[in-house]
């Protein structure tokens, strides 16, 4: 995962901050951007909002303890947070989703249930690859109103005022990425044949 723009300085500061003094305001002000981030990533894949909460409290509580092995200089304070973020979620998942043994009378209903699709991960990897591609050949400028819109989950007129770019501007560098990205895509719907 990559920095995310116009927060890698100020999350560099602020960690340096925890290091070096132990600082809580600086520990609270990253945990007030990252905990909802984080929270809704481990939502999307598919986690109930109190494990959730529970991996992303314990992902913070590690964040002050390891502080001091955070560095800059490897990684931004967002790859790394979202990384240990990672690493939790499957530690919980390899902890708590075993299979649990099934009765032999309850195989004979698993084993007739239909699969969806023989092809859906190799699906799902060409959709998000061809994502990849497709934001690759975006302009910086479109990109970086994406990033503040869709990551930072600013308003048109937070990025506006953010980035002194006219409003009207703002508004069509995110509409214009997302139909192009739209239309790029638009073979990947699952509701496509």
């Amino acid at each position: 995962m990559s920095a995310l723009p116009g927060r890698s300085a100020l999350d560099g500061e602020l960690m340096s901050r925890v290091v070096t003094s132990a600082d809580r305001d600086a520990f609270n002000a990253l945990a007030m951007h990252y905990a909802p981030r984080l929270k809704a990533w481990l939502m999307h894949r598919g986690e109930g909002d109190s494990t959730s909460e529970d991996i992303v409290q314990d992902v913070l509580a590690a964040v002050w303890q390891k502080a001091a092995s955070f560095d800059g200089a490897k990684a931004s304070f967002s790859t790394w947070v979202y990384r240990m973020t990672r690493n939790r979620w499957i530690d919980h998942k390899r902890k708590h989703d075993r299979l649990q043994p099934t009765a032999p009378s309850d195989m004979i209903h698993l084993v007739d249930e239909p699969d969806d699709s023989l092809h859906a991960g190799l699906e799902e990897a060409e959709a998000a690859q061809a994502v990849r591609d497709a934001l690759a050949t975006l302009p910086p400028e479109q990109k970086q109103m994406l990033y503040l819109a869709f990551f930072e989950g600013l308003s048109h007129s937070a990025i506006a005022e953010r980035t002194g770019i006219a409003i009207g501007t703002v508004k069509s560098r995110i509409r214009a990425p997302l139909k192009k990205l739209r239309t790029t895509l638009e073979a990947y719907r699952k509701d496509v044949p």
